[in-house]
């Protein structure tokens, strides 16, 4: 997959798409920048990734005899993704691969959001991967090369109930995907976005939880996968991106890759 000695800068990397990510790359020979809010926020209310969940995932990709630096930051501070990209680039020289998977989710009439619910969705889902894709664009530009995965939703190719302000930044990250895809070709740096359906992560858990339900619940409730199944792995998530990042997807940029067991054919 010709992957071996590249470096990848992850957000959202403590647990989750984004932890199962990580390991992907690693055992492939990827280098790994992990960025990680790595404490509670008032909104959405359900529990983030922690300190601990961060440096076990240090210590499992070094396992695999790769480097892993980890970095306590969150998305919608220019400093601290300014920093933690920098140190990267200091550290190893380059960025080949950014995966902008920090995100949150939670439910709201749209009438009857709050202006902080709003703006925390907007910043961290969308703000947060045009902030770090400001400061690790420069570096792929000077290579001549990278590759830029952000991790979007169906939500981002459809509207969705009581979830207004979470698609709205979720078709952002498209647009980004888009207008990316054509600035960048030119630099021989290719940009995508992913599309899963619900994941089981402790995102799922915490959803569920804030709903007074269950995960399983929340899937027959939404009854959307063709396939029969209620949610996919976070590793189907990592083998995705394993694959837009590769050479076998040389001529992919600027697409919307979808993994939804089939909800959006229903």
């Amino acid at each position: 997959m010709s992957l071996k000695g590249k470096v990848a800068f992850i957000t959202g990397a403590a647990h989750g798409q984004g932890r199962a990510t990580a390991l992907a790359l690693a055992k492939e020979g990827v280098h790994i920048a992990a960025f990680d809010i790595a404490k509670p926020l008032s909104y959405p209310g359900y529990a983030l990734g922690t300190e601990q969940d961060l440096t076990t995932l240090k210590q499992d990709i070094e396992k695999l005899r790769v480097a892993c630096l980890i970095f306590s930051g969150d998305v919608r501070r220019d400093a601290e993704v300014k920093t933690a990209v920098h140190e990267t680039l200091f550290h190893f020289n380059r960025i080949d691969i950014l995966f902008n998977n920090a995100g949150i989710c939670a439910y709201g009439l749209a009438h009857e959001l709050s202006e902080e619910a709003w703006d925390a969705m907007l910043d961290i889902n969308l703000k947060g991967a045009w902030l770090t894709a400001r400061h690790v664009i420069p570096s792929m530009i000077a290579l001549k090369t990278g590759n830029i995965i952000n991790n979007s939703s169906i939500a981002g190719l459809r509207g969705m109930n009581r979830l207004s302000h979470y698609a709205a930044s979720k078709w952002g990250l498209v647009g980004l995907t888009k207008s990316w895809a054509i600035e960048l070709a030119p630099h021989n740096i290719r940009v995508n976005s992913i599309h899963p359906t619900g994941v089981n992560t402790p995102m799922n858990d915490g959803l569920a939880a804030l709903e007074g339900k269950t995960p399983a619940q929340i899937a027959e409730a939404s009854a959307g996968n063709l396939l029969p199944v209620p949610w996919i792995e976070p590793e189907d998530v990592a083998e995705a991106v394993l694959y837009l990042v590769s050479d076998k997807a040389r001529f992919v940029t600027g697409s919307q890759f979808v993994l939804d067991a089939g909800l959006l054919t229903r």
